[in-house]
Formats: C-alpha cells, structure tokens, sequence
C-alpha cells in the first residue's frame, strides 16, 4: 500500500497556501489599478502553475503564451473580459470575490497544517 508522507502532506499545504496569497496578491494589485486606463486585470491560474512545475506544459497552448510568472513562480495571465470605455478591465465584485475565495483557501491549509503540528507535538509531549 503506498503512503503519504508527512513532508508531501506539508508540502501540499504549503504549495495552497502560496497560491492561495499569489491569487490575493494579483487581486490587491487589481483593486489598486481599478482607475487606472487601459489597465488589464490579472489572475493566478493555479492549473497553469502546476504544468509549469511538472513541465507537462505545451508550447503552443495559448494560455500559456499570454502568461507570465510572478516573483514568486506563480502563473499570472490576463483575465479576457469586457472592458470599460477607457480600456480597463478590473471587475471590483470579482476581484472581492477571489479575494474572498483566496482567505477560504489559506486559512483552510493553514487549519490544517496547524492541526498536524498538534499531533507532532502531542506525540512528543506525550513520549516523555
């Protein structure tokens, strides 16, 4: 039978949670752009990131050509939407909306990784 470890468990929780502040970040960014002409919003596409990582990506997907990365590695592209007469297109309901979302997604992983250091330290404190 084949096992998760605890590393690859972490590791998940810690790859959600940067994606999950990369998607708040790029949404922050669009809300203080929200006036700003000719703007395009931008969003973190968690899917592009993972084929980026794995490097299963194709060259000729035109998702791929459109993104760019972050500082962090995290996949941003341009959300094509409609835009407004002076070219910008930030959508402040979305932008709160994803927001919203990204917070659900952190504090989930962040409950979670919290409750696997519990049970490290229980089984710590309770070895003595």
């Amino acid at each position: 039978m084949n096992e998760i470890s605890d590393s690859a468990i972490l590791a998940a929780l810690r790859r959600q949670m940067t994606v999950a502040a990369a998607r708040q970040v790029a949404a922050a960014g669009n809300l203080a752009n929200v006036d700003t002409p000719g703007y395009r919003a931008k969003e973190v596409t968690f899917e592009e990131a993972l084929g980026r990582r794995v490097g299963v990506l194709a060259a000729t997907d035109p998702a791929h050509l459109a993104a760019g990365l972050d500082e962090s590695g995290i996949a941003v592209q341009e959300i094509a939407g409609p835009a407004r007469r002076d070219g910008n297109t930030v959508q402040i309901d979305r932008e709160l909306l994803t927001m919203g979302r990204a917070a659900g997604d952190f504090a989930a992983a962040q409950t979670a990784m919290a409750a696997k250091f519990r049970l490290v330290r229980y089984a710590i404190n309770e070895a003595r």
